[in-house]
């Protein structure tokens, strides 16, 4: 016969063991394992991906790995090119490389397996204009090679504005992506253009960017700046934003709070508050 003071005793130890199974269990949550991609024309990569690293870590339970190179050339020699293997073993993809002139079909299908596969991409300002078949102003048709990176970002873009400041306005404030986001000014920026936006993006924020013409005039250049799309047969999430031309930009809290809401809700852990799902915020140091 068990007294009640063995009862008390093995129901505190059964009481603590629960806890602590419970505490366990929420810091071992597995880091979302980030395959960070850069390199190529026109910013400083070698900056930036250390910044992306930091921020994102710092932010959400995630492990980010890198693929860099330091050449500044339109054509950057990426070690993911003609493998289609190379994101296996990851939760998601962040493409942040530039690379107009990667026109070659068999290397562009390559880049997307993954993403036709089902593996999640984030997709950072020059990547927009990366991987492009044909003339990025003609009509996009889907299924064709001119349409296949444009398909996965859903939406077409093929050119920027000045180097000045854009007004970003989230436009749909219900998405958990922008709960509770705020309108701001970004410093010099690059707002790109939106030549089409397709039925399977859905945009969250616009940007805005005075423009002067030739002959002194001024016009206000409007376009889609931040997006999620529905890609392929998987229908795979992606998250897209063109702003981050500059490293004032990238390290800004709010551009990386946007990112990180991106990472989170591609790969499903992403509350309806906008929230990260237990054991996805912050890690904590001894973890």
């Amino acid at each position: 016969m068990v007294s009640l003071r063995s009862r008390s005793v093995y129901g505190g130890v059964f009481l603590a063991l629960g806890l602590a199974f419970l505490s366990s269990s929420t810091r071992a949550a597995a880091p979302l394992r980030v395959l960070l991609i850069t390199g190529g024309c026109c910013h400083d990569y070698e900056g930036q991906k250390d910044i992306l690293k930091k921020g994102l870590e710092a932010r959400i339970n995630a492990r980010v790995d890198q693929i860099h190179t330091s050449d500044r050339s339109t054509r950057p020699p990426l070690a993911i090119l003609g493998n289609p293997d190379y994101a296996r073993g990851y939760d998601v993809v962040i493409h942040d490389e530039c690379g107009a002139d990667l026109n070659e079909e068999s290397q562009v299908r390559a880049v997307l397996k993954p993403h036709r596969d089902g593996i999640p991409g984030v997709n950072l300002h020059c990547a927009m204009h990366s991987y492009r078949i044909g003339n990025p102003r003609d009509p996009v048709a889907f299924g064709t090679p001119h349409g296949l990176w444009f398909e996965y970002l859903g939406i077409q873009s093929s050119g920027h504005g000045p180097h000045e400041p854009v007004d970003v306005t989230f436009t749909d404030a219900t998405n958990p992506i922008t709960k509770g986001f705020a309108d701001w000014r970004t410093g010099r920026e690059e707002l790109y253009n939106n030549v089409a936006v397709f039925d399977s993006a859905r945009p969250l924020a616009s940007g805005r960017q005075k423009v002067k013409r030739r002959n002194g005039e001024e016009r206000v250049a409007e376009a889609v700046v931040t997006w999620t799309n529905i890609y392929g047969p998987k229908q795979t999430k992606v998250f897209s934003t063109t702003l981050g031309h500059y490293s004032q930009t990238v390290a800004d809290d709010r551009y990386l709070n946007l990112v990180a809401r991106g990472l989170l809700w591609v790969t499903g852990k992403l509350t309806d508050e906008g929230q990260p799902l237990a054991g996805y915020g912050p890690r904590k140091p001894e973890e």
